[in-house]
């Protein structure tokens, strides 16, 4: 249950827009929701099937509690229901000896503490008069520590309704909108365009012309600079007090968190749209991106799908302006600030290169036997197979006899995984994705080809989900395609190996004491060694040079 208002402290469903069993995808309304100001639509963000309703039509749940879970078909969720009910049950244990510790805690400084609210008590400004709302960032991944404002869509001054769009967010994931709970004008922006804010930062305030905005902000500066410090509101402090107009916001009462959805096109860039046109143009077969915006900013709406006619449709075309050539002699730069995506791979890279002691195994294989094979496959196959859907099928398959590779560190214990998911990176315009083949050993060539052209072209256009992402035990990068003939690759967290895989290359081999020609292909697998040991890695790679060396023992 999402935060829809800044009271809210719990949500009411007063109607179900799906049943269990039902399709969800992303912009689907699963249901209505009333809060403590209005009755509000709840949207989906993930794909697949309702599997499970935690909550009736009338009954009310707290804020972040367990409403709904969507997955795959026939998915066991038997497990997953377990671990909430004794997640709910251990949180509750443990608030309540945080209770009783923080009253033995509190019993031990009162007369400290008491001085120092007396102090607090006498700065503190009032701000009950003033009716406006402060909006902060809200957090929409697991991974996600800021956001940064692609673009504004509504200015100083504007009037702003609930469910309007009011800015586009650029996150380490997508781009997505932020739309607007609350209704008044909007009185103060916080971050400009281009620049970051953590999560909980001030990113504008909506309320009542005329409101008196600055005492309010006044208010959140005094209050963050006499409540007690958390160890996140320090570190959070130190960056808000570079920048005077973005205070951080801690009065639960006076902030709200927008909600998002997915805004972007085939070729990545941003795509201006109105839930209901989504919707629309799913229902009717058409390619949004090819539709006009007649709305705000150019923002496609349900009377431009219901214009719209394919035979009419053009493609856009974008005129590029050519920069001058510098002079001769003449020095010269470009900078851009680094987005969401690159400072999350600079961070997780840097991470798994420094604290991973990697080694690496290369191993050559002779892909005579495999270009043959492939070919004879494509003739019948319903879908075209290429290498590295061959490679991900064989190293599926040598996990399988090679568990120990399959593995996660975790610090104080190593996981061996029971399941095989192929983490695939993806090279985008932003930086890497590794969207994930699950249980790709019992998937046939055929399922993994569909599902890896499927997955890349959502990695391309930013449409993968959470789903999508998460959950993998091996990774494979293959650079052969840019014609890349061997490399190393940096271990791709929490797997305890990667590999590396090269361009096939027509060369001279020698075959029975014969010279003659033949295609190689190198592979390099990166090891965690605190995992993974030199012969355990060996034997891997031998497994899988087997396999595509003989590629029909794959389909065994």
């Amino acid at each position: 249950m999402p935060k829809m208002s800044d009271t809210m402290e719990e949500g009411v469903i007063a109607a179900w827009l799906k049943k269990v069993g039902d399709s969800v995808k992303p912009g689907d309304i699963l249901a209505e929701v009333e809060t403590d100001k209005a009755t509000m639509e709840l949207e989906s963000y993930e794909e697949g099937i309702l599997l499970h309703i935690g909550v009736q039509e009338k009954d009310a749940v707290p804020v972040n509690g367990v409403i709904a879970i969507i997955g795959e078909e026939g998915e066991d969720i038997e497990a997953l229901l377990k671990d909430v009910e004794s997640g709910d049950s251990g949180s509750s244990d443990a608030s309540e000896k945080e209770e009783k510790k923080t009253e033995k805690t509190s019993d031990s400084s009162d007369e400290k503490k008491s001085e120092v609210k007396e102090e607090a008590s006498k700065e503190e400004i009032d701000t009950s008069g003033i009716n406006a709302t402060v909006i902060t960032m809200p957090k929409m991944s697991d991974t996600m520590t800021e956001g940064t404002i692609a673009s504004w869509l509504k200015k100083v001054g504007d009037d702003v309704k609930s469910g309007d769009i009011i800015a586009e967010v650029e996150t380490d994931k997508a781009t997505m909108e932020l739309e607007s709970y609350e209704d008044g004008n909007l009185l103060y922006i916080g971050v400009e365009a281009g620049d970051s804010v953590d999560i909980d930062g001030v990113i504008a305030i909506i309320g009542e012309k005329g409101a008196d905005y600055e005492t309010l902000l006044k208010a959140h500066k005094s209050k963050s600079e006499t409540s007690e410090p958390s160890s996140k509101a320090d570190k959070t402090e130190e960056k808000k007090t570079e920048k005077a107009d973005s205070p951080k916001a801690e009065d639960k009462k006076e902030e709200t968190k927008p909600s998002l959805s997915s805004s972007t096109t085939e070729d990545g860039a941003r795509l201006k749209a109105s839930p209901l046109a989504k919707k629309m143009a799913s229902d009717k077969g058409i390619d949004i991106s090819l539709v006009k915006g007649s709305g705000e900013n150019g923002r496609i709406v349900k009377r431009d799908i219901e214009n719209f006619t394919p035979a009419a449709a053009q493609s856009a075309t974008q005129s590029v302006e050519g920069s001058a050539a510098p002079a001769v002699g003449q020095e010269s730069y470009k900078e851009e600030k680094v987005s969401q995506m690159r400072k999350v791979i600079a961070k997780r890279l840097a991470e798994s290169k420094f604290t991973a002691p990697h080694f690496y195994l290369t191993m050559e294989i002779n892909m005579d036997k495999s270009i043959e094979a492939r070919k004879s496959m494509n003739e019948v196959a319903p879908v075209k197979i290429s290498f590295n859907d061959m490679v991900i099928k064989a190293a599926a398959a040598a996990l399988r006899q090679h568990p120990k590779v399959n593995a996660a560190w975790l610090g104080d214990k190593i996981r061996y995984n029971d399941h095989i998911h192929i983490g695939m990176a993806v090279a985008v315009e932003e930086g890497l994705l590794v969207p994930v083949i699950r249980f790709a050993d019992s998937k046939s060539l055929s399922q993994i080809s569909n599902e890896a052209k499927s997955l890349g072209g959502k990695a391309k256009n930013k449409e993968l989900q959470p789903k999508d992402w998460e959950g993998n035990t091996f990774t494979i990068s293959n650079l052969g395609m840019f014609g890349i003939d061997e490399f190393t690759a940096i271990i791709n967290p929490p797997d305890a190996c990667i590999l590396a895989v090269g361009g096939i290359k027509e060369t001279v081999i020698v075959k029975n004491g014969q010279m003659q020609i033949g295609n190689v292909m190198k592979v390099t697998l990166s090891c965690d060694h605190r995992v993974v040991d030199g012969a355990v890695g060996s034997a891997f790679l031998l497994t899988l040079k087997g396999l595509l060396e003989d590629p029909v023992r794959i389909l065994i």
